[in-house]
Order: structure tokens, then C-alpha cells, then sequence
């Protein structure tokens, strides 16, 4: 049985309309072609499904029982060609994004939520992730890209920059360095430092060597998270350093910050995919956001 989509649109054309003119019409073919298409229909089915007459068309038994399987087939089609035109033009999907636990509770919010509106039968599902996790989440597949901190990464992974911010360091809002427009990191770090543990503290340690050969750049505690420092530093135990997209972290917890500079020491930020599994139009339509939402904030120095 070879049946198809044309036999059926022309089928229930008939039907919808009771006449071979204005169904021939309405599918902009020819009486005889629509006529040829209903014969065919028949041949394939091995039933009459038409009772012609010089007056009117009516269905025969068999017909009658096919006619609403046949338009069910036509809603399906339509509704999943519907669909697939929304995905194509960025209205519908869904999106996979990881990102580091700072950035997801700092700038993710309001840009998923600006997001939202713009595009709003685009589901996007965070996952707050270990900086260490988001590449191999990417990786693995697991999310369809990620947002994060220059890394080494692996040679299947894509990078696309996102934005560039330098350090800040933040204190009790009684601290001597609050006296200051600027600090220079030498400033800085003669107060005991609080610190992420890991690549981060790391690669800061290595791009502050050059400049600071005689100051111990130790942390004299480390921490997993951000948040955790932030509270340390609230304590009075100490000061961080972080990027100025954490502000409103600084501000709930009660501290104030600064640009550091004297050098100035920069992280890039970069979106990420695997090489071979090309952006969905609904992941692009998101990760071009983000980068346009980022460049609005205040804190994109």
C-alpha cells in the first residue's frame, strides 16, 4: 500500500468542501488532477471511499471510517511541520547550559530571565556547575554548551569570547584599603588573602610572579566556593579577589571592592561547544544573547 500525502490532502478536501470544483480549487490543481488523485487513493486503499454523482459527493462506509484517520494523519504532519518552522526561527526549544556557581547565581538570573521574555517557548536548564565540571559536561554531552574562565582545553572543545573583566578586591567596608580609589595589588596582599582553591588561585599566582617577585602571593586560607570567601572576609578574617560580575554578591554581603591594578591581571570568559555538534538554532539564539546581555551590565569594565 503506497498512500500519500497528496492523495490525502485531496481526499479530505473533498470531503471538507462536497465537491470536486471547489475541492480542485482550494488545492489550486485541476478537476481531473484531484479526480486522478481520488482514484489512486482508492486503488491503493482497495476500497471506494467516494460516492460520485452528477449532483453531490458522498462517502461510502469505508470512507467514512477513514476520513477522520486520514485528517489525524494531516493534523500530525502539520502540527510537527509547525514545530520544526518555530525551531528553525529560535521560538521553541530547549537548551543545556552549564556554568560555574558564581556565574550562575550572579549574572545568570536576570540574562535568563530577560531571555524569557524575548523567546519565551525557549527552555533553558541551567546546571551550577565546579568551574572543573562545565568543560567536561560539554564534553560528555550532557549540555549543548557552557560558559567559563580560559582553561586548557581539549581539542574538541570550540571557544567563543564572551567578555574580559579585571580583578577587584573586596573588603569590610572599615578596612584601610576602602580609603583608596585604586589598589595595587602589592596593597593588597599585604592582608591575608582568601582564596579559591585550585586552577584559579593558580593561574593568578602565576600572572602575579613577573610583577611581585618579593611578595609572598600565598593565600592563608583557601575555599571551594566564592560565597564562602565573601563570608570569611565579612568575619573579618581576611580579603578576596574575584571579577567584578560577583558585585552583587560583594554588596549582600555587606563588603565594598575595588579595580586592582599595578597589573592589571584580566580573565576572559569564553562560550563553549564541542567541534562537532554544531550550535541548535535555539542554543545560538541564546548564547548570541548572553553576549549582548553581558555588554550591557555596569560591571563590564
Amino acid at each position: 500500500m503506497n498512500v500519500t500525502l497528496r492523495q490525502l490532502r485531496a481526499f479530505c478536501a473533498l470531503v471538507a468542501t462536497g465537491s470536486f470544483t471547489e475541492a480542485a480549487n482550494s488545492l489550486f490543481v485541476t478537476q481531473s488532477a484531484l479526480s486522478g488523485l481520488i482514484r489512486e487513493l482508492e486503488t491503493s486503499l482497495g476500497v471506494q471511499v467516494v460516492h460520485r454523482s452528477t449532483r453531490k459527493v458522498s462517502l461510502s462506509e469505508a470512507g467514512r471510517e477513514f476520513h477522520p484517520l486520514a485528517r489525524k494523519v494531516l493534523q500530525d504532519l502539520d502540527g510537527a511541520l509547525e514545530t520544526m518552522a518555530d525551531i528553525k526561527a529560535l521560538k521553541r526549544g530547549v537548551v543545556r547550559l552549564a556554568v560555574p556557581q558564581l556565574l550562575a547565581c550572579t549574572v545568570l538570573p536576570g540574562a535568563m530571565a530577560e531571555f524569557a521574555q524575548a523567546c519565551p517557548d525557549i527552555e533553558v536548564r541551567l546546571q551550577d556547575s565546579m568551574v572543573e565540571s562545565v568543560v567536561a559536561r560539554v564534553h560528555s554531552g550532557e549540555v549543548d554548551f557552557g560558559v567559563g574562565p580560559e582553561r586548557d582545553y581539549a581539542s574538541d572543545i570550540q571557544t567563543h569570547a564572551l567578555f574580559e573583566l579585571p580583578f577587584v578586591v573586596a573588603f569590610e567596608p572599615e578596612h584601610p584599603l576602602a580609603k583608596l580609589r585604586k589598589v595595587r595589588w602589592e596593597q593588597a596582599l599585604r592582608f591575608p588573602l582568601i582564596a579559591l582553591q585550585g586552577e584559579f588561585t593558580q593561574r593568578l599566582r602565576g600572572d602575579l610572579q613577573p610583577f611581585l617577585r618579593e611578595s609572598n602571593i600565598a593565600a592563608v586560607r583557601e575555599v571551594g566556593f566564592m560565597t564562602t570567601a565573601f563570608a570569611m572576609v565579612r568575619a573579618g578574617l581576611g580579603v578576596t579577589t574575584c571579577l567584578p560580575y560577583a558585585q552583587p554578591l560583594i554588596e549582600l554581603h555587606g563588603l565594598q571592592s575595588r579595580l586592582l591594578h599595578d597589573p592589571q591581571v584580566r580573565r576572559k570568559f569564553f562560550v563553549f561547544n564541542r567541534k562537532d555538534r554544531a550550535f541548535s538554532p535555539a542554543a545560538k539564539s541564546l548564547a548570541d544573547f548572553l553576549k549582548g546581555y553581558v555588554q550591557r551590565q555596569s560591571w563590564a569594565i
